[in-house]
């Protein structure tokens, strides 16, 4: 196992007002010098996908397609994103036509920040490290990546490469654990991203707020998969089973449990068994190297392993165990109830407990009693099944027929609400969190012949003049609406089109009768 240098403490502050000095010195004012770097990013990943690979597979036993597909691509895409579009995230803004304020010519430019802290989790230590960096380059800003302690294969890796690609005035890594951290959070930052747990989060919003430094925290939680017995049922299997078991379930979005009607829970446990056998074939199983990721600590293992002892419901696939290769079967349990130590907290491991449930209004009624999660699940063909879980519901994501994806596609934001996270990031959200939107006017000296009436001293003919930049409003409402649902825009067109057709039809008859 690779040692991790940790950087001594007294150095943190010095390597603070070293990126200060960075960037006062304005380099990542040219949009140009910004796209130097952000390619040398995504170079920085594709020249190393191997090392890369290699250091996660030694963190996190984790196999190549995964590292492959699900990190190091995104990453490389994430870079490239914001190199293509930069130029057009950081052109200014003219504010909304305003009759009253157009003059002024009203303008949003699009600022850095200053110097970013990026704190970075264990689980997916590339993409939640240099994806959030992509964004704070494009966005003009410097930055300090805080990479995990736990992970010091890929955490070394980042301390030899990131000064080799990146200049070193614009972007630093610091290695270390808890008194590191605790020196980083002394100092003032102009924006904090942390991902991790929430208890964490906590001391670092704390620290944050003695120097008033806005934060973006995605952190997680018990994210449920709704079934309904009305679905794609191989499809479901797999996807789940898949989401649960890439990186051993340590996916802040990876399924957490499952609600299923109680007389389709066995259903879908012999679906699970034959994608299970499907995956891992033979007699080693899920513990075949390169077949299967590891737990990334031994305190994390034992944690899980305390959670699966203390269940009240019955193992039905996996539950094989090994504190010496941090090896946790993929496990699926039945018949979990909702007070069971696998619903205590996030299980974040390859543990899948199924909840059974009467029917769906039970299962809404299970998830809004509980934190809200960072993804919701469903899957079913019923389109009125998926609308009343979306209106029903709220997470900081809901996907149909599909896991895990959502915070890899191009332009949706990932985050989460409530306890689960605030703000988002990835693409142009991440340039977004990490950009302040300056508000501005030049105004001409000839407007004082229209706003002159807002100097003293004050009369009853000025205060008449206000009444020209007075907007007005619509009727006066003459008690609620007597329907609470909107109409859908496609409904609006349809009653268009139906009108225009119509009109076409009635225009046509009185041309065949004049004729």
């Amino acid at each position: 196992m690779v040692e991790l240098t940790y950087t001594p403490v007294d150095d943190i502050p010095k390597i603070h007002a070293e990126l200060r000095a960075g960037f006062n010195s304005g380099k990542l004012k040219s949009i140009e010098y910004r796209k130097y770097q952000l390619l040398q990013l995504a170079y920085l990943v594709q020249e190393n996908a191997e090392r890369i690979e290699k250091a996660l597979q030694s963190d996190l036993g984790r196999p190549a397609i995964e590292s492959r597909f699900i990190e190091i691509n995104t990453t490389v895409g994430d870079a490239l994103t914001a190199y293509e579009n930069v130029e057009k995230w950081a052109k200014p803004e003219k504010a909304p036509f305003s009759l009253n304020f157009t003059f002024m010519r009203p303008t949003i430019h699009k600022e850095a920040k200053g110097v970013i802290l990026i704190i970075a989790p264990f689980n997916y230590p590339l993409w939640l490290t240099l994806g959030p960096l992509a964004g704070a380059i494009a966005a003009g800003n410097c930055a300090l990546l805080k990479p995990a302690e736990s992970t010091p294969a890929i955490s070394s890796l980042f301390a030899e490469l990131v000064p080799k690609y990146l200049d070193s005035d614009l972007v630093r890594v610091v290695n270390g654990a808890v008194a590191e951290t605790t020196k980083i959070l002394e100092l003032p930052w102009d924006h904090i991203l942390y991902t991790g747990s929430g208890r964490v989060a906590k001391i670092v919003s704390a620290a944050a707020a003695k120097h008033l430094t806005p934060v973006t925290l995605e952190l997680g939680g018990k994210s449920p998969v709704i079934v309904d017995p009305n679905c794609d049922l191989e499809s479901a299997a797999s996807r789940i089973l898949w989401g649960k078991v890439v990186n051993a379930g340590q996916t802040c979005v990876a399924p957490d449990y499952i609600l299923v009607p109680r007389s389709f829970q066995d259903t879908f446990i012999d679906a699970l068994k034959k994608k299970y056998q499907e995956f891992y074939p033979g007699e080693e199983g899920a513990k075949k190297d390169d077949a299967y990721s590891r737990i990334v600590t031994k305190q994390a293992w034992g944690r899980i392993k305390g959670l699966l002892d203390g269940t009240k419901g019955t193992v039905v696939i996996g539950g094989e165990m090994d504190e010496g290769g941090k090896y946790i079967a993929p496990t699926v349990v039945k018949d979990v109830p909702g007070d069971d130590s696998l619903m205590s907290e996030e299980i974040f491991g390859p543990v899948l407990p199924i909840v059974p449930v009467e029917d769906l209004d039970e299962a809404i009624r299970y998830v809004n009693a509980h934190d809200h999660p960072l993804a919701l699940y469903v899957f079913t063909k019923d389109e009125a099944f998926k609308k009343k879980v979306l209106t029903s519901t709220q997470s900081g994501a809901y996907s149909v027929g599909e896991v895990l994806l959502h915070p890899g596609v191009e332009g949706l934001p990932f985050g989460g609400i409530g306890p689960s996270g605030s703000g988002n990031h990835t693409g142009k959200y991440t340039f977004d969190t990490f950009t302040h939107l300056r508000a501005a006017l030049d105004s001409p000296g000839w407007l004082d012949k229209i706003l002159g009436f807002r100097y003293p001293p004050y009369s009853d003919k000025k205060l008449k003049a206000t009444e020209r930049f007075k907007r007005k409003l619509p009727p006066k409402p003459t008690g609620p609406p007597t329907s609470l649902t909107t109409t859908s825009s496609w409904k609006k067109w349809w009653v268009f089109a139906v009108a225009i057709a119509i009109a076409a039809g009635l225009t046509r008859r009185r041309a065949g009768l004049a004729n």
